[in-house]
């Protein structure tokens, strides 16, 4: 049947079904209408997240030149290796003229593009602050649930917003480069604040040593504040050392990754997805929120509202408190 006689439930449960089944072209289109946020889309989450929860989901970011992408390779490998299934979602910036993922790591990565273990699939930005795009927690956990072991999330890499992945990710990992001075940037930009691992790329390079014993130093100076709201995490983030072009360091990596994955479930971690699930559904309730004012109908009166504010007739706060009222009903 064509999917233009279909209605969006009906379109969802064939694209679900064969996507479970293994249907790459199905996922895809699944991963399209997600990152689009069609009726199709939510029907499918519906149906599929109860399946979710099983994948590992890695969140790999750090400034850009760290090597991101050449470490997800790397891991790829790694992972095939030992015959596990591997999903990729890569955030790449928008192109100011489509809106499109510019530089898709499908073309940095294209020699797994014919091993039917592996999926990658590259998200545009679209603006989304904290490197990674709106609708990437959704895709993580379509991929979870069609069956991949594990999920690799690579940020944007803008060097100074990336801290968003903590709240997408099972384990966040840290890039850094050795003499690249971004050991106290990653510190301003909150990024050791989020890291589980930091590595310490390049390796081979001289100062790699010298630069992961700054950053443990730097560790142990300012750990994770005792009772933070933010994403739990261990005290002091491991430390490794590696160099992703030759796989050095790799299966070191892949093993300490094993490690968090295998260990006991405890307090910070289930705090963690309930972190998680907040930031999820807080994420709906903005946008259904933001949808229902600007449709048709309210649409006038929300423009109204923000012009007010534009010209300094009302202040931000009353708009949005007139707003949430309108919204609520009250």
């Amino acid at each position: 049947m064509g999917e233009a006689t279909l209605d969006p439930i009906a379109r969802a449960t064939e694209l679900a079904e064969s996507a479970v089944r293994g249907d790459r072209r199905a996922l895809a289109r699944l991963l399209t209408a997600v990152e689009n946020r069609t009726p199709v889309a939510e029907a499918a989450m519906r149906q599929l997240y109860p399946r979710a929860g099983r994948a590992h989901t890695v969140g790999i970011t750090g400034p850009p030149g760290a090597g991101k992408s050449t470490l997800v390779a790397a891991i790829i490998g790694e992972l095939r290796a030992a015959s596990r299934p591997v999903a990729v979602i890569a955030v790449d910036p928008s192109s100011p003229i489509t809106g499109g993922a510019l530089l898709g790591d499908r073309v940095r990565m294209q020699s797994y593009a014919e091993d039917p273990d592996v999926f990658i699939r590259s998200m545009a930005a679209r603006g989304h602050a904290g490197g990674l795009a709106s609708t990437s927690g959704a895709a993580a956990a379509l991929l979870d649930a069609v069956g991949f072991d594990t999920v690799l999330v690579e940020t944007v890499g803008t060097g100074q917003s990336e801290v968003e992945i903590a709240a997408a990710a099972d384990t966040t990992v840290v890039l850094e480069a050795p003499e690249m001075g971004d050991e106290v940037q990653a510190i301003k930009a909150g990024l050791l604040e989020v890291a589980d691992i930091v590595v310490v790329n390049k390796a081979d390079r001289p100062g790699a040593q010298r630069t992961a014993a700054q950053l443990r130093a730097m560790l142990v100076a300012a750990p994770a504040a005792a009772g933070s709201t933010e994403r739990p995490r261990p005290k002091r983030p491991q430390v490794l050392l590696a160099t992703a072009t030759t796989g050095e360091g790799v299966p070191e990596l892949l093993a300490a990754l094993d490690r968090r994955r295998s260990a006991p479930d405890d307090e910070s971690r289930r705090a963690a997805r309930l972190a998680r699930a907040e930031a999820q559904v807080w994420a709906i309730v903005g946008d259904r929120l933001r949808a229902r004012l600007l449709a048709e109908g309210d649409g006038t009166g929300t423009r109204e509202l923000l012009a007010a504010v534009a010209e300094h007739r009302l202040d931000p706060f009353s708009a949005a408190d007139e707003l949430i009222g309108k919204a609520v009903g009250t």
